[in-house]
């Protein structure tokens, strides 16, 4: 039931999404594990990117206690292609801390919720509001971009300041009995009306929304510019051995950290097959009698922040080659490195190269 008191914001809001709200499956349950996991799914991602993978999660990992007892590289072979691993990584550590920790119960408010790893004030307010009630709104780009045109927030939406202030302003239009109606709405709204190209025309607020009277609708939300994109090389040799492939579990602090790959050489700029020998001397002890192959590989992939340049190559090692083979990595079937988590990069490299008789035999297509 409406309240008169509600802010006209929050009515027309309302009043939109009663009429336009997306059916999703996370929508028809309470069940904090199911939100929780939508919720962590969908960050950084789309709905229909994310959608499938979530009702596959849930079809593998039912309950929290099941994907708490799962091995990680089960998890990570089922998020292959989401992106941003240290979600799956920090999955597996909150599932592990609900079960050991409160029984398998999820916390019931916003200030335990936030406490659990991976979980962000969104996150949190997603859960807290869906799950339990709890009038938290949700605050991320969307939000951000509906009440600064709305409201005429001049703050630039990437000051540190600008969570606080545009949380503060959520916080007094939620309604305490409509919380989770609240956040689903503005989610949508964000998603499907105020959109960064914004179907102003047909939209219940405009008549009051700050941008929209001053006709200054592409000037809100205030942004800096974004951060440079750093350029990054990378050379993948696929070094090949009585059937077996030379691959390791990325380990350092960088991108794909807990994933598999092939052996990489990083280089500063573009480089052939001759300079690379000279920038990684152990690369020269595979080519002792080898047979090499240039592959197609995929020229660019693009991350948030980084921009990665990619070619690679087949070496077929002979057999009777003995090779001192490097601290942390081993050589593994095709068959077996198919079920490990790898990046996107390195499936596209795969699904390009599937003639190669050691792929075609052993790899997804």
């Amino acid at each position: 039931m409406q309240s008169k008191n509600h802010h006209p914001f929050t009515e027309g809001l309302l009043s939109w999404y009663r009429q336009h709200a997306r059916e999703l499956p996370w929508r028809q349950t309470q069940d904090p594990y199911a939100i929780w996991l939508s919720e962590i799914v969908l960050q950084q991602t789309r709905v229909a990117q994310g959608l499938p993978y979530y009702l596959k999660l849930l079809e593998v990992f039912p309950t929290v206690k099941s994907l708490a007892d799962s091995d990680e590289s089960v998890l990570f072979r089922h998020w292959q292609g989401l992106g941003y691993y240290s979600r799956a990584r920090n999955l597996h550590k909150t599932a592990k801390l609900v079960v050991s920790k409160y029984q398998g119960n999820f916390p019931t408010t916003y200030d335990s919720l936030i406490q659990l790893p991976g979980v962000g004030p969104y996150t949190a307010a997603a859960i807290a509001s869906f799950a339990f009630g709890e009038a938290k709104p949700v605050v991320d780009g969307n939000v951000f971009r509906i009440l600064a045109r709305y409201f005429g927030i001049e703050t630039d939406i990437l000051h540190s300041s600008a969570r606080k202030e545009f949380t503060e302003v959520a916080q007094e239009l939620i309604p305490p009995d409509q919380a989770a109606e609240f956040n689903q709405a503005i989610m949508d709204f964000g998603s499907l009306q105020c959109s960064p190209a914004p179907l102003c025309a047909s939209c219940p607020l405009s008549v009051t929304c700050f941008a929209f009277q001053e006709k200054r609708v592409q000037d809100f939300p205030v942004k800096q510019k974004k951060v440079k994109q750093r350029n990054r090389y990378f050379n993948y040799f696929i070094i090949e051995q009585g059937n077996k492939i030379l691959v390791r579990e990325r380990k350092e602090k960088d991108i794909w950290s807990g994933l598999w790959e092939f052996y990489l050489v990083e280089s500063q700029q573009e480089e052939d097959l001759e300079n690379l020998l000279e920038i990684d001397e152990n690369l020269s002890l595979f080519l002792q009698g080898s047979s090499v192959q240039s592959l197609k590989s995929p020229k660019i992939h693009l991350l948030s922040h980084q921009k990665i340049h990619c070619r690679a190559w087949h070496i077929q090692v002979p057999d009777n080659l003995d090779i001192k083979v490097q601290e942390g990595f081993q050589w593994m079937r095709p068959v077996d490195f198919e079920k490990l988590g790898k990046s996107v990069l390195l499936l596209n490299l795969i699904t390009d190269n599937l003639q190669m008789q050691i792929f075609n035999d052993s790899m997804p297509r």
